[in-house]
C-alpha cells in the first residue's frame, strides 16, 4: 500500500467556504474515490494560512489518479474547487499538488 502525503495551498479569502465544501462532499463523487482506491483519505487544513496537508493510502497512486480522471464527476469537481487555490498553474487541484516524501513511518 502506498502511502501519499502533499501539500496545496488554499488561497486565504477561500478557507471558509473551501471548509464548507468539504462538509457536502458529493456522494458521487464520495464514491468514485472509493472505487478508484483513495482509501484513508484525509485534509488537514491550517485555518492561519492555508496550507493544506493530505494523505491517503493507495495501491497504486497513479492507478487511483487516472481512475480519477476518467470519472466526470471528478472532472466536475475539480473544476469547481480549483478557483479555492493558489499557484496550480493551470493544473487540477488534483493534478498540482506537492508530494511530499515520507522520511519516517512506525508501523
Amino acid at each position: 500500500m502506498e502511502r501519499v502525503c502533499f501539500r496545496l495551498q488554499v488561497r486565504k479569502e477561500h478557507l471558509t467556504e473551501y471548509v464548507r465544501r468539504h462538509q457536502e462532499v458529493w456522494p458521487d463523487m464520495l464514491q468514485a474515490l472509493r472505487e478508484t482506491g483513495w482509501t484513508n483519505y484525509s485534509l488537514f487544513l491550517d485555518p492561519s494560512d492555508g496550507l493544506l496537508i493530505g494523505y491517503l493510502e493507495t495501491p497504486d497512486l497513479e492507478a487511483a489518479k487516472a481512475g480519477m480522471a476518467a470519472r466526470e464527476v471528478n472532472a466536475r469537481w475539480q473544476a469547481d474547487m480549483a478557483p479555492f487555490f493558489e499557484a496550480l498553474d493551470g493544473l487540477a487541484p488534483d493534478e498540482g499538488f506537492l508530494r511530499l516524501q515520507e522520511i519516517f513511518y512506525l508501523a
